[in-house]
């Protein structure tokens, strides 16, 4: 991931979008042009993902329908990865390899609820750096949820499709009890009170 390195730094923080908005909800376009438009948006994703203290980002979260994800996002062992990825693909264990493991889960489009989801232990996913240069990673624990979290936003999918409906209203709920603490255009205008947030007492998923 060391290309990507020049490209986490110098961006503009954009407004996040919320669940409902149509860019969240529709598969997106693959990355073509691996130009400076999109290392702008990199850049971009990189400083929104920091300020609304969270481990993965994907565009569509800024409102843009391209497949491309970024992730500062530590592994089972504590080692934080960073980088970014042009369309993904992810790859899950299967048979007596398929391990599911049970975390509370959060999505920074729905900022506030957190839920309880089973997802496989251990993830692969292969694509593209920003360069167009081939890359794969296996990720653990936390990293392994923000590979699937944020390859399943680029398919149009929330991870709140993924819980049963009592999970779902159970979220929302949450979420609409602490829905005053983000603005409208948040992380622009910064967290009501956040001061006293924690950016890793409860991970963040793009």
């Amino acid at each position: 991931m060391s290309d990507t390195l020049d490209l986490t730094q110098g961006g503009t923080v954009r407004r996040i979008t919320r669940w409902g908005e149509p860019v969240l909800h529709t598969r997106t376009r693959p990355v073509e042009a691996f130009d400076e438009d999109l290392h702008e948006l990199v850049r971009d994703m990189f400083a929104t993902m920091r300020s609304a203290e969270g481990v993965g980002l994907a565009a569509t979260q800024v409102g843009v329908d391209l497949a491309v994800f970024v992730f500062e996002c530590p592994d089972d062992d504590g080692r934080v990865h960073l980088g970014v990825f042009c369309n993904p693909e992810v790859t899950l264990p299967s048979g007596k390899d398929r391990n599911l493991e049970a975390a509370d889960e959060g999505c920074l489009s729905w900022p506030g609820g957190y839920q309880s989801l089973a997802r496989p232990d251990h993830a692969t996913c292969a694509g593209q750096d920003a360069f167009g240069n081939d890359i794969q990673l296996t990720g653990t624990g936390l990293l392994a949820r923000c590979l699937q979290h944020e390859t399943d936003h680029l398919s149009g999918i929330i991870f709140g499709d993924r819980l049963s409906g009592r999970a779902r209203r159970k979220l929302d709920e949450q979420h609409e009890q602490l829905a005053h603490l983000y603005p409208a255009d948040w992380p622009i205008t910064p967290k009501v009170g956040r001061e006293n947030s924690s950016a890793f007492g409860t991970p963040n998923e793009g």
